[in-house]
């Protein structure tokens, strides 16, 4: 779990910054900062879901109840989270929303992707 979770931060990242380079070379620098901040939503948004598997993955030995209202607790946790950045950015710092919603899309792809590379078929 740790290997994919570095994986995926580590292309969140990456993918956010080739984001914010071609907006910073089509549109300027407020862009492409505006590209970064979307993405490191997404980087959080990661961050965060990784701490609430690793607990949920604790408690449900005992409890499976509780380890699934960790699971269901952290989703919306995440949505707030992603909400109340997205309105700071947008409303207190200006970000273009724009390039603040494409770097953040572009991120959460990458978290897809790899989730979807990595996951076990279910058997037949």
């Amino acid at each position: 779990m740790q290997v994919n979770a570095r994986k995926v931060v580590s292309l969140q990242v990456g993918i956010a910054v080739a984001v914010a380079v071609i907006f910073g070379f089509i549109e300027g620098g407020w862009h492409a900062l505006s590209a970064i901040f979307g993405g490191l939503i997404s980087v959080f948004s990661s961050l965060l879901l990784r701490r609430g598997v690793a607990r949920a993955s604790e408690v449900v030995k005992d409890d499976p109840k509780k380890g699934m209202a960790i699971l269901y607790f952290g989703a919306f946790q995440r949505f707030i989270m992603v909400l109340v950045l997205f309105a700071l950015g947008l409303a207190l710092i200006e970000l273009d929303p724009l390039a603040a919603v494409i770097g953040f899309g572009c991120a959460q792809l990458a978290y897809a992707v790899v989730m979807r590379s990595t996951a076990h078929p279910a058997p037949r």
